[in-house]
């Protein structure tokens, strides 16, 4: 059964101040009990309506003292179904105390994202990627920048998040920080799991996500063709930099690995089979799924090339993957190719023109390229 629940507010006429004016008290009734607090704020008595609770007139004063009076009742409202939903019944006192932050340990939500990243910092290279930290510190430098640009703290509580919040949010990344919508929703992925994180304990009763829609803009990367690879192919790079990301990218394109898979290449993933020829044996790191690709002679001089030149057992030295974007557009700017160039173009090429386009059965692309559902193939 429902609680009658009821907010009031009028003045302590008893209390008057030097200047006239009295303190303007709140009362919250919860099934006949009843639990008073002060609204912080005085008015004259005279400009006071007993029955709506709230200033007359329409002077700056009135307008501005009826507005704070609203947002006390929005909140207590709040925190009433807060306290429902968390622990089944309420009191008038609980409500009070919740609102006033009496007894109620207040957790915000930068401690608690800040928490999240030196947690995960400390599993990078176990079971986490380097990339996916940098991600979620990138992400609390936004919603950081945000809570100071917007509401002009340090920090917001936890009970302060709603779907307001999270519009807002999306709304600062788009328009101050010019942010693609494929940008935000990656990042609005990280922030719902901080979320879930929240409300997985206990600390966040209501869902600020529920009701907030927002998906990727698909987008064609594209893929070379046979002439703008022979281009690619038989270009004279500027310097060895240069020439080091064209292999890798040639490399990717006759194997379909992408680049974190080509920077953890090992010597060990190296296998001769049972039929003699030479196989990459590998895990993908997105997905953890098995990908097999027989070497084709390119890829195979483009392994002897870089021989000796890593410390460990890794077979090629990769610069970082803004590194190499940066220069592959670069390069396709120096032989003319119009398909905007990223490592991920040659994955694409792989599939496309070394694979599907040569008769290779979409099947075993898909495993191949260590795809965990056929229609991502």
């Amino acid at each position: 059964m429902r609680s009658t629940f009821k907010i009031l507010f009028y003045l302590k006429r008893n209390a008057s101040k030097s200047d006239g004016t009295v303190p303007v008290m709140g009362r919250i009734t919860i099934d006949g009990t009843i639990s008073q607090f002060s609204c912080k704020m005085n008015v004259l008595p005279n400009l006071w309506d007993t029955k709506s609770g709230r200033l007359t007139g329409k002077t700056a004063l009135a307008l501005k003292t009826n507005l704070a009076l609203d947002k006390i009742r929005v909140d207590i409202n709040r925190h009433y179904q807060e306290v429902m939903q968390t622990d089944g019944f309420v009191t008038a006192n609980k409500v009070k105390n919740v609102y006033l932050g009496l007894g109620v340990k207040q957790d915000t939500f930068l401690s608690l994202f800040a928490k999240h990243n030196q947690d995960f910092s400390r599993k990078v290279g176990y079971n986490r990627a380097e990339g996916t930290y940098s991600k979620y510190c990138t992400i609390y430098k936004h919603m950081e920048n945000y809570i100071r640009f917007e509401y002009n703290r340090e920090d917001i509580f936890l009970k302060e998040l709603n779907l307001a919040f999270i519009n807002g949010f999306e709304h600062y990344l788009r328009t101050e920080r010019e942010c693609s919508t494929n940008t935000i929703w990656m990042y609005m992925i990280g922030v719902k799991h901080i979320v879930a994180i929240a409300r997985n304990s206990g600390q966040l009763a209501i869902n600020p996500f529920a009701g907030y829609l927002i998906s990727p803009e698909v987008k064609d990367r594209g893929f070379l063709n046979k002439d703008e690879l022979n281009l690619l192919v038989g270009a004279k790079m500027k310097n060895a930099q240069y020439e080091l990301v064209r292999d890798l990218f040639v490399f990717s394109c006759f194997c379909g690995l992408s680049y974190s898979d080509v920077k953890n290449l090992t010597k060990d993933n190296l296998k001769t089979s049972f039929d003699g020829h030479l196989w990459i044996i590998t895990r993908r790191q997105k997905t953890n799924t098995d990908s097999s690709i027989r070497l084709l002679e390119v890829p195979k001089r483009i392994i002897e090339k870089y021989k000796g030149y890593t410390r460990d057992n890794r077979i090629f030295p990769v610069p970082s993957n803004g590194s190499c974007n940066n220069i592959l557009k670069k390069i396709a700017k120096q032989c003319g190719i119009k398909t905007r160039l990223t490592y991920h173009v040659s994955r694409h090429t792989f599939g496309t023109l070394l694979t599907i386009s040569q008769g290779v059965p979409i099947e075993t692309v898909s495993r191949m390229m260590g795809h965990t559902n056929i229609k991502t193939t």
